[in-house]
């Protein structure tokens, strides 16, 4: 039975994992969840699952936690980071929102445990930082004559792609083609957009996703930090990065060969898919989700995206290219203008004004420590929050 501990358990990404494990709850235990505020579906989680272990963020929510018996409670970062340390499992599943994954993933690995990322921001803020660290940490497991490490994709892009490249060799790879849905303004036009909703934007097509994942939907962000992320999980320049507009979110992702062949995964938009994928791997086992039927869907299209109205996909790609701290800045400022614009304090169209001034004032820091790295997203969300403050204390929409 595979041992495995889920950071972000009442999130999207973390409620949808423990269904996979209801399907197939033979095969897993669930020995560690984590959570933020939700105790109430925390305590629920508790007593279904009966982990070992429990970790809450919030410190002084530790006493409404329902301590069973073995139980072990931990609350505030620096305690949960040390009963990762601790912790005896096969997998460590990172299902926290944002920059919050860094450090429990970083810790997860250094302990000798394998990821499942279902965090971007992980590889987006210190992908070769990681890489290099799962290589050391590899080399030493190799001499202790014990099992190495991995870290896993859980994204269903990634996860696509991760499939798609079973088929072949990495020196075959010609292309990737990294599909995005377009979100809820595919085909708008910026003057169309001066005054969107946060109701309109949050109305994603085709996913249900946290609040800040279907924004950056909207603005084509997400599908920026998947190009950093692709780039740092498979070891492929940019270059060999398209994206491409897919409004049915059928095809997650493929990959073109130097023969000219494309290998692509389809599947309905349910993050089951690539969670039990991840979980399971390398094996395949049966589920009771929805299947699909390609003569049902009728017909599939594919477009360019339109990088001068949504300018979010190209300021990845300048930070991708700039390199060092960039990616950070990039992400930390894009946190904090979704914000903003979630408050109802800048419109639509400021995000990505807010993030390049963000950019264009860092100075970028190569090949970064894990402390240079945090200091450039605390330097980003401060200066991020300076912006707002001097263009306007609040912004009105208009309806």
């Amino acid at each position: 039975m595979k041992k495995i501990a889920l950071l972000g358990s009442t999130g999207s990404i973390g409620t949808q994992t423990l269904d996979v494990v209801r399907q197939l709850n033979d095969r897993f235990q669930v020995v560690a969840v984590t959570a933020n505020t939700n105790v109430e579906l925390l305590n629920r989680q508790i007593a279904e699952f009966k982990p070992l272990h429990v970790g809450i963020t919030h410190q002084t929510l530790k006493h409404t936690v329902k301590a069973g018996r073995g139980l072990k409670i931990y609350s505030g970062e620096e305690e949960i980071l040390g009963m990762i340390e601790v912790l005896e499992c096969d997998l460590v599943v990172v299902a926290l929102a944002g920059a919050a994954g860094l450090r429990p993933a970083v810790t997860a690995l250094t302990s000798g445990k394998s990821v499942a990322l279902a965090t971007k921001e992980v590889m987006v803020l210190a992908g070769e930082l990681v890489n290099t660290l799962i290589c050391q940490k590899n080399k030493q497991l190799r001499l202790q004559h014990k099992p190495e490490i991995d870290l896993y994709p859980i994204d269903s892009e990634h996860s696509a792609i991760w499939q798609s490249l079973r088929s072949g060799k990495q020196e075959e790879v010609e292309k990737i083609i990294l599909t995005c849905s377009g979100g809820p303004f595919l085909g708008k036009t910026k003057e169309e957009l001066k005054h969107v909703s946060v109701a309109h934007a949050l109305n994603h097509p085709n996913w249900k996703m946290g609040k800040r994942i279907t924004i950056d939907s909207a603005t084509l962000m997400n599908k920026g930090l998947e190009v950093i992320e692709a780039t740092r999980l498979f070891s492929v320049s940019p270059q060999l990065i398209e994206v491409v507009i897919h409004p049915q979110s059928i095809l997650h992702s493929a990959v073109q060969f130097q023969d000219g062949s494309i290998i692509g995964q389809f599947g309905f938009p349910d993050m089951r898919l690539p969670i039990q994928y991840v979980l399971t791997y390398p094996e395949r086992s049966k589920n009771t989700f929805s299947r699909l039927s390609l003569a049902d869907v009728g017909s599939l299209t594919f477009a360019k995206p339109d990088r001068e109205t949504f300018p979010c996909l190209s300021l990845a790609y300048t930070a991708l290219e700039a390199g060092g701290t960039m990616p950070t800045v990039l992400n930390a400022a894009d946190e904090v203008a979704v914000s903003l614009f979630l408050q109802e304090k800048i419109s639509f169209l400021e995000i990505p004004e807010l993030i390049a001034t963000v950019m264009s004032d860092h100075s970028v820091v190569q090949e970064p420590t894990l402390e240079a790295i945090l200091a450039a997203d605390s330097w980003a969300r401060e200066k991020s929050f300076t912006y707002n403050s001097s263009r306007r204390t609040h912004f009105m929409f208009r309806t």
